[in-house]
């Protein structure tokens, strides 16, 4: 399938090889594409998201909220180990005391670091790879570009899905588009 990417397409596969390590991430998901669309300069994909006034940095701003999950309530968790007769706030104040004010309530976020090497794609990342080429099909295109990507991210599951559909971009109305522009190109 990768022979038919255009080199616009294959570079977005690569960028957002370097988006997942630079994250830190285990898989390359949507949302590493979504991000690496951004980055080719002059690509369809760009123009359609421009069109629907879709930012890298929105994009950035809603991956960045999906990422960082909001820590538990903790009141069952709390009454459990009272009910051991573990006192939470004796826990707290220890810990603080050894480690300082706040010591508990630093997130962390464990990441397994890639120095090089094959990254594998996500599930939802794979689907819409293949969605791609059949959206290319459709359109009657014998190449997949970084439009054809846009779209089969569209189609499926994932977080450049959800976030794109939260920003307003539709797959039926960015499908027209993408067939206007390609129009467009073949006839200027």
């Amino acid at each position: 399938m990768f022979e038919r990417f255009t080199e616009k397409a294959r570079t977005v596969v690569v960028l957002a090889q370097e988006e997942c390590r630079q994250r830190g991430d285990q898989a390359i998901g949507t949302e590493h594409l979504l991000l690496a669309l951004f980055r080719v300069p002059e690509n369809l994909a760009a123009m359609v998201l421009d069109g629907f006034s879709v930012r890298r940095a929105d994009v950035e701003a809603d991956l960045a909220a999906r990422w960082t999950t909001p820590p538990p309530d903790g009141a069952a968790d709390a009454d459990a180990l009272a009910a051991l007769g573990i006192d939470l706030d004796e826990v707290r104040r220890r810990v603080e005391e050894a480690f300082g004010p706040g010591a508990l309530d630093r997130a962390r976020t464990p990441k397994r670091r890639f120095l090089g090497g094959h990254i594998p794609f996500a599930k939802e990342a794979k689907k819409a790879l293949e969605l791609a080429l059949r959206e290319a099909l459709a359109l009657k295109h014998n190449y997949i570009g970084t439009e054809h990507i846009l779209l089969g991210m569209l189609h499926g599951e994932g977080a450049a899905h959800d976030v794109l559909v939260e920003r307003g971009v539709l797959l039926d109305v960015a499908r027209v588009i993408v067939d206007e522009l390609v129009r467009g190109r073949r006839a200027g």
